[in-house]
């Protein structure tokens, strides 16, 4: 009778260990059916542009109590600051680590120790240098692509001489990095393409529209603005208006922006602009899928997914497009 006491007592004794450590085993996260699913969600400042604005929006909208999520949210373009955080993330036990880097690089330490914990990393919005098999997920805009499309479009206008103000995002991060690949490589490889300046305005207006205005005082011939962004190229087309000097369909410089604003989209439709490379925001119900797939025992069948994108053209895009893809 005693030996059996004793056997019940020793079983009672693993049933409440087993509980305590996550009752089978079993990683001891609180996602599934024991609770809400914990996701960190790291993304830059939402204003950065209205491109961030609408990705950000897209990503709180998505992870909500009612949705089945306990999320916390953090917003910086510092990306030293992003990894500090997303180790206290990793700290914090969370089931998903949802990440935008500022930069491409200096992530390597948080992806092992988010592997060593069960902490599962799913990339949106923008890439990082990594293998694989460090992220659960990406899904991003094709960078490079956008860049291609781009100058391709660009190269098709057939100009006898291209004088280009090139104006960079934050450089480093994924989207410079594609903006910038592309056009660099055609100015290297044709001799009629040259840079009349290349700076960065870290996305912002305001510097964007100082740059501009240094090329008009300085005197020097362009015909083709080739900004990151949307608020860029405002900035920049902002400067040509207040020194009379005409842009887009019919004006003597080409205007190139990136992004989904729909007061840029309607910037081209306008003819004011000519150029804009579409980058989608609105990764966040794949993000959700993927992660409701994954809680379900089901992987991706894709490692990485692109947002579906395409540039728009003054001579070719319609109100219907601007409805479609504007934000």
């Amino acid at each position: 009778m005693k030996k059996k006491l004793v056997s019940l007592l020793l079983a009672l004794s693993l049933v409440l260990a087993l509980a305590a450590c996550g009752g089978n085993g079993e990683d001891k996260k609180s996602g599934g059916s024991d609770g809400p699913i914990t996701v960190g969600v790291i993304n830059n400042d939402p204003n950065e542009s209205g491109y961030r604005t609408a990705n950000d929006k897209a990503m709180r909208d998505t992870f909500t109590e009612a949705n089945g999520y306990k999320a916390t949210f953090y917003n910086n373009n510092d990306a030293a600051q992003q990894i500090a955080t997303a180790q206290q993330m990793i700290q914090d036990e969370v089931d998903y680590l949802l990440l935008s880097p500022a930069s491409t690089t200096g992530w390597d330490t948080v992806l092992q120790d988010a592997q060593a914990a069960g902490t599962q990393v799913i990339l949106f919005d923008r890439m990082l240098e990594a293998d694989e098999s460090m992220y659960a997920a990406a899904v991003v805009s094709d960078m490079p692509a956008e860049g291609k499309t781009a100058v391709d479009w660009l190269a098709a206008q057939n100009l006898s001489e291209y004088n280009i103000i090139h104006i960079q995002g934050h450089m480093g991060s994924d989207a410079q990095l594609g903006r910038t690949g592309a056009l660099d490589e055609k100015v290297a490889a044709e001799a009629n393409w040259n840079y009349v300046t290349q700076q960065t305005a870290d996305w912002d207006e305001a510097t964007a529209k100082t740059i501009t205005q240094s090329v008009i005082d300085s005197g020097k011939p362009f015909n083709v603005i080739y900004a990151e962004n949307n608020g860029m190229a405002r900035g920049a087309a902002a400067a040509l208006d207040a020194a009379g000097i005409t842009h887009g369909k019919d004006g003597d410089v080409i205007v190139m922006g990136f992004d989904s604003d729909k007061w840029a989209f309607e910037e081209v439709l306008a003819g004011r602009w000519n150029y804009m490379g579409l980058c989608n925001p609105l990764q966040a119900d794949t993000v959700d899928t993927i992660i409701k797939d994954l809680e379900n025992g089901k992987a991706p069948a894709q490692k990485i997914i692109y947002t579906p994108e395409q540039g728009f053209d003054a001579a070719t895009l319609t109100q219907a497009d601007v409805d479609k893809y504007g934000t």
